[in-house]
């Protein structure tokens, strides 16, 4: 299976369909046909499946989740597609690195997605706060608009070129350390959700914002690169202190 196999571009409250079909077609003519929809303002119709322009399989295959935690759940590298400075503090990649780095991920193999937002506003901070890192195509600050399809175009170009270039160079295969399986997306979720949980029951915050701390700790664990067993030590120890903060809790009634 090749790594294009591996990645897939998620597009999140596309408002326009037209708009999903050309990069439908920007995907194809780089090898890309792993397409994925969250929450679409309107179905796919026509004009989408027109300006797809013969990549109506992959326009056609295309999954539609409910939001983006659901569609990258089985993701171990998510890249946010942001042309914004954000609150959000993210590692922020050129097109060629993001293209790289996906490719390498993929070869793993492991799943990779490149997240696209709304045409007018973009990913929200709450959706970048679900991804690894963000990619920042620099073009010209005195007319810096890119429509979505180009966005997706530049980014399936930098896939296929960093892909031709790891099939030239055949590297070895990686291998997989201690032969324990990396964690997804989804079970770093349910670690965030739970660490969120335990700060509020031992009164970690006193007061401050929470948002702050748990920014931090994302950051950290996603860095980190969590195999399974560690996400499972780790929710075991919070689920030990949420239990010592209960009993404190019912010593004190």
């Amino acid at each position: 299976m090749s790594v294009s196999a591996h990645i897939r571009f998620v597009l999140v409250g596309t408002q326009h369909p037209g708009n999903i079909g050309a990069a439908a077609r920007a995907m194809k003519t780089m090898g890309l046909a792993r397409l994925v929809l969250v929450a679409p303002e309107k179905p796919l119709d026509d004009v989408a499946f027109r300006r797809s322009a013969g990549a109506e399989d992959v326009l056609g295959d295309a999954p539609v989740f409910a939001s983006l935690a659901e569609a990258v759940a089985d993701c171990r590298l998510v890249m946010g597609c942001t042309a914004r400075a954000r609150r959000v503090q993210l590692e922020e990649l050129l097109p060629e690195v993001a293209g790289q780095r996906a490719v390498a991920k993929a070869a793993e193999p492991a799943e990779v997605a490149f997240v696209f937002g709304r045409e007018r506003t973009g990913l929200t901070n709450e959706e970048l706060q679900l991804c690894h890192a963000a990619v920042h195509i620099p073009s010209d600050p005195e007319f810096s608009s890119l429509n979505l399809a180009a966005a997706v175009q530049v980014l399936a170009y930098e896939v296929r070129m960093a892909a031709l270039e790891a099939e030239a160079s055949a590297p070895a295969p990686v291998e997989l350390g201690h032969g324990e399986a990396p964690a997804s997306h989804a079970q770093l979720e349910g670690l965030f959700g739970q660490f969120g949980d335990t700060l509020d029951q031992i009164d970690f915050h006193k007061g401050r914002a929470p948002e702050s701390a748990m920014r931090k700790l994302r950051r950290l664990f996603m860095k980190a690169e969590l195999s399974e067993q560690e996400v499972r030590l780790m929710r075991g120890i919070l689920s030990d202190a949420q239990r010592m903060a209960r009993l404190a809790g019912q010593k004190k009634n």
